[in-house]
């Protein structure tokens, strides 16, 4: 990697070129962009020895830097995620092309048609931190929504991110589209993202994927406009009339699966009328499952908890470590949830489902989960194949961002011969 000597330079040319590669995206044939995305996984697949050895260096540069244990997984990758890539990039590709969708059509008194029709955002500008597979997720997304997008990966993930660009750009070569439908900034300069939040001339829309400080620092700074991806600070109640069954599974898979992702639960709260039963047994089988498990007062009677403090509550671990408390009712578990959540995912695990409705219809997540775990809460799992990130905003995309996020729309309006009295 050789140093850039004009980074505000480099990162216009970048602009540049994709503003124009968006242009020639927009109306690019839904086959086209399949094809490219296919070629694109193809090459991942076969180039995937070179993609670990990649993979190596960037995990040797976090161990130097003294990356925890989770963030070390985030950023890990073998054959079993790069199939997990591969799969991706072909669920993307065989998915509908969103580009031209009729959203809604109508005839007006006047005898206009009007159609409200999905386009593009144009260009896209997508800041992340440790995670390789983003690179190929972004990538395929934008792509899929005619977008032409401009990557700039964590320094940690510089060499995978790499490697995975070099497939998708040579996708993008099989087909005839333009390279800078998909770039990647060259550098890990930080000066490069403050350069990125200001391109108001050639990126339409920044996605910031990553921990509170990334995304604090792109919301503060950035001039273009943002889709906020915020922390995962992920509820689990546990209500009197849940299964001991099904609460056991949900939790521990909830919380122990994969730590470091934005949909694993980092805070319990127990029904009081179950704390002695079902919540004592599954906080000995989180504590069992090497959970470091902050509890309330009243369940710090549980031998191995240790005592929460006021910190604990709305703090995203990202760790073997979850806060736990006792709460009153489902009110008791809204009203704290309402508090310390970052509107991301909470569960709910009941029987009744008078309480089920009552937490849905009065929590405002962007994602609320009913007796399933919160690692559910992932665009792969919901269909759409891959996802830039998990929106917690309330404008435009909320949720998972897909590829009809990344679009915005227009209105057709047909006439003949029709004026306006």
């Amino acid at each position: 990697m050789k140093d850039i000597a004009d980074i505000p330079a480099t990162m216009s040319e970048l602009g540049q070129a994709a503003r124009a590669a968006a242009a020639e995206l927009a109306f690019a044939p839904a086959e086209t962009k399949r094809d490219a995305l296919m070629a694109a996984a193809d090459a991942v697949w076969a180039r995937r020895d070179e993609i670990i050895a990649e993979n190596h260096k960037d995990l040797d540069f976090g161990r130097n830097k003294g990356l925890s244990d989770a963030m070390m997984d985030r950023l890990m990758l073998d054959e079993v995620r790069i199939q997990g890539i591969v799969d991706g990039l072909r669920t993307v590709a065989d998915q509908p092309d969103p580009v031209g969708e009729v959203i809604a059509d109508w005839d007006q008194p006047s005898g206009l048609n009007i159609k409200r029709v999905r386009t593009p955002l144009g260009v896209v500008g997508v800041i992340y931190e440790s995670r390789p597979n983003v690179t190929a997720d972004a990538g395929a997304l934008c792509l899929k929504a005619g977008n032409a997008v401009i990557l700039r990966g964590g320094s940690e993930s510089f060499h995978s991110s790499g490697a995975l660009h070099a497939c998708l750009v040579q996708g993008l070569r099989s087909v005839g589209l333009p390279d800078a439908a998909i770039q990647r900034v060259p550098t890990r300069d930080r000066a490069a993202v403050q350069e990125m939040l200001t391109m108001t001339d050639d990126i339409d829309v920044i996605v910031p994927r990553g921990g509170k400080g990334l995304v604090g620092l792109v919301q503060r700074e950035a001039r273009v406009p943002v889709f906020a991806h915020l922390e995962g600070i992920v509820h689990v109640f546990v209500d009197a009339a849940a299964d001991p069954v099904k609460t056991l599974d949900i939790v521990l898979n909830a919380k122990t699966r994969r730590t470091g992702i934005c949909g694993a639960a980092e805070c319990l709260l127990i029904h009081r009328d179950i704390a002695d039963t079902i919540g004592q047994g599954v906080i000995r089988a989180l504590l069992e499952a090497g959970v470091e498990v902050r509890a309330d007062a009243t369940l710090q009677k549980i031998e191995g908890t240790i005592p929460a403090t006021d910190d604990d509550w709305g703090f995203e671990f990202l760790e073997k470590i979850i806060a736990a408390r006792v709460v009153d009712d489902v009110d008791a578990a809204i009203e704290h949830i309402r508090t310390y959540s970052s509107n991301h995912t909470d569960c709910v695990i009941t029987e009744d489902g008078a309480v089920a409705a009552r937490f849905f219809e009065r929590l405002d997540s962007a994602i609320l989960m009913h007796n399933a775990s919160t690692q559910f809460a992932d665009g792969g799992e919901f269909g759409m194949g891959a996802e830039i990130g998990i929106a917690t905003g309330k404008m435009h995309a909320r949720g998972p961002v897909g590829a009809a996020q990344l679009t915005s729309f227009k209105y057709l309006v047909t006439g003949d011969g029709t004026t306006r009295r």
